[in-house]
């Protein structure tokens, strides 16, 4: 059974979720029936962005077992240009190249952040034809990262790290989180510039309302790793994680419920158009899909 470890839809109807063993499926009816899509590999698929109906990347990362030297690129991406019908490979050139990259963040077609292991963040302007290693004030393990536009992003990881720029990432500073000691972020979602929050391991919530300078304790009802968080407004937000857990906010956060999700699996990315249309993927090919009756799940 596949591990679903990304989704993205471009709508209400067309989507893509990305997973273990090259899994790459595509659907065109808001996820009632999905197509397996070609991509070549059998690495696993770590992360999905499409800017348009044409244009996408994928982050794949590669078994360790079929490294041949150390210095061998472990995570590199795959692009299309015409709608997921062909996709080509792009590696990362120079110094730490050759790290395990999780996920990637673009604010559009040209301009793209990855990043992963030892805090290390690449950057794109050219949509991912060239990279270049971004300074970084952290060597923490780098997992979650949002853009609002392509000047102001945020990136969360282990040992309480969350990284906010204004500039692109031509500098990057470190957040204060208040009683994070000991924290790991798992992902991090923005309204705006200013209202953000991260989730993390044994259920931890957090919040900013100052772009992310400073980021306090949302009362959490879960202690499970929570893996995935998406606010569709500053009122409405969803988090996902372990054993099939859901929380679910409408007051940005001050209360979260626990919202059932009808499995046990491990859910591990969350995504939503609007406040009605949103899907979960996670452990054992599970495809979760709110708003819309007789929720499809693929096993």
């Amino acid at each position: 059974m596949a591990w679903l470890h990304a989704v993205y839809f471009l709508n209400q109807q067309h989507g893509w979720v990305a997973g273990s063993g090259g899994t790459l499926l595509e659907t065109e009816d808001g996820g009632n029936t999905w197509k397996k899509a070609l991509t070549l590999t059998r690495d696993r698929l770590n992360d999905i962005y499409f800017a348009d109906e044409r244009i996408g990347w994928i982050i794949a990362e590669r078994d360790e077992l079929k490294l041949k030297t150390n210095d061998e690129a472990r995570s590199y991406l795959l692009k299309t240009e015409d709608g997921g019908l062909t996709w080509r490979q792009l590696f990362l050139t120079g110094p730490d190249s050759n790290v395990r990259l999780g996920r990637a963040v673009f604010a559009d077609a040209e301009r793209g952040w990855a990043f992963g292991e030892t805090g290390v963040v690449f950057a794109t302007i050219d949509g991912g034809a060239h990279w270049t290693r971004q300074a970084s004030p952290t060597k923490h393990l780098l997992l979650g990262g949002a853009f609002v536009d392509n000047v102001h992003g945020w990136l969360a990881g282990a040992g309480a790290t969350i990284l906010q720029t204004s500039n692109g990432g031509m500098t990057w500073q470190t957040g204060f989180v208040r009683d994070g000691s000991g924290a790991r972020f798992n992902a991090i979602s923005f309204v705006g510039d200013r209202l953000g929050w991260t989730v993390g391991a044994a259920g931890r919530i957090f919040a900013t309302t100052d772009g992310g300078h400073i980021w306090f304790a949302q009362r959490s009802p879960l202690n499970v790793d929570l893996l995935d968080v998406k606010f569709i407004d500053a009122s409405d937000g969803w988090a996902g994680g372990d054993q099939g857990q859901l929380l679910h906010t409408i007051d940005g956060g001050a209360h979260w419920m626990v919202e059932s999700s009808g499995t046990s699996h491990a859910l591990q990315r969350l995504f939503f158009t609007d406040r009605n249309h949103g899907w979960v993927v996670g452990f054992g090919g599970t495809i979760l899909n709110y708003g819309q009756s007789g929720a499809p799940r693929l096993k």
